[in-house]
Order: C-alpha cells, then sequence, then structure tokens
C-alpha cells in the first residue's frame, strides 16, 4: 500500500498556524472585551450620575431658596426649571437596550446639562464647580480628624483663615549654598 503525502499541507503551514491561532485570540479577546468594557461603562457610569446628582442638587437648593424667600428673579428660577427639564430628559436605564431610549444622544445632552448648570451659576453669581468622587475620601478625613495626614499643607477643613498667607519677606543673610 502505498501512502502519499500531501506537500500542499506543508505550504501553506505557516497560514493554517496563523489563521488558528487568530481564531482563538478573537474568541478570547472577545470575552475579555465584554468584561473589561462593562466594568469601564459601570465606572464612567457612576461618575456621570455623580455629576448629574450634584447638578441636580445644586439647582434644587437654589430653587428652594428662591420659594422660601420668595423671590422672583424670572432668570435664575428659569435656568433652574431648565436645568431640572434637562436632567429629566437623561435615560434611565440603558439605551442599548431600549427602543425609546436609543434615540437619546447622551453626549450632547450631557453638554446641555453642563452649559445650563455653567449659566445658571454666572446667574447667581456662583463659581461652577464638581467635587469628584477621589478627593472626597481625603475631605472626609480631613473634617473626622481635622488634621490632613498626607502632606504639610493645610487642607480646607470648613473654616476659613483670617491670617495672610503671603509670604515672609527673605534677607540676603538666610542664603544657604
Amino acid at each position: 500500500m502505498v501512502e502519499y503525502f500531501n506537500l500542499e499541507s506543508l505550504v501553506h503551514l505557516e497560514q493554517t498556524f496563523y489563521e488558528t491561532g487568530y481564531e482563538g485570540g478573537f474568541a478570547h479577546g472577545r470575552i475579555h472585551g465584554l468584561i473589561e468594557g462593562r466594568a469601564l461603562g459601570r465606572a464612567k457610569g457612576f461618575e456621570m450620575w455623580e455629576e448629574l446628582g450634584f447638578y441636580e442638587g445644586f439647582a434644587l437648593m437654589w430653587q428652594s431658596i428662591y420659594e422660601k424667600q420668595a423671590r422672583n428673579d424670572d432668570r435664575a428660577t428659569n435656568h433652574t426649571r431648565r436645568l431640572l427639564e434637562l436632567i429629566s430628559q437623561f435615560p434611565r436605564i440603558n439605551p442599548s437596550t431600549s427602543d425609546a431610549a436609543a434615540e437619546v444622544d447622551i453626549p450632547k445632552l450631557f453638554r446641555q446639562i453642563r452649559s445650563r448648570y455653567k449659566i445658571l451659576c454666572s446667574t447667581l453669581g456662583v463659581r461652577p464647580s464638581l467635587r469628584y468622587s477621589d478627593r472626597s475620601q481625603d475631605r472626609d478625613e480631613v473634617a473626622d480628624t481635622g488634621v490632613a495626614e498626607s502632606d504639610d499643607r493645610p487642607k480646607n477643613t470648613g473654616v476659613w483663615r483670617v491670617e495672610s498667607t503671603a509670604p515672609k519677606p527673605v534677607n540676603g543673610q538666610s542664603f544657604d549654598f
């Protein structure tokens, strides 16, 4: 019995190994890409909702202040109302799984909310700011102990200093070389 060897398979051997490795790597990368994508999406989603919550709390606070003081500042109340309307339009579910929410342009809506917040701050004469969660741990630590342990600079503990922070003049004899 004569057995023939397929010489053609040797010619394409490198390509066969490449295709097998590519298919295995692609499947493996797809699984890990989904896992990492979900983790990143969860983290970024939390950051977005934290920022939106800050804006909503800010607007609700000023709305209640104006209601309690019975002030009728049309510009500030209008900007507050519009900011709250924009925040209420933000989807509460994952838009990729819902047909109705898929039509919402999230980055555009988020830019509009940020812009409306800055306009409201300008109208109120308040400096726009947002404190992110990575700094909130430092603020809580300082608030609990009253001392910042990470460095020698005094941290903001909620009390404003009255003394001047101007640098002291240096005379020429104190230089060390």
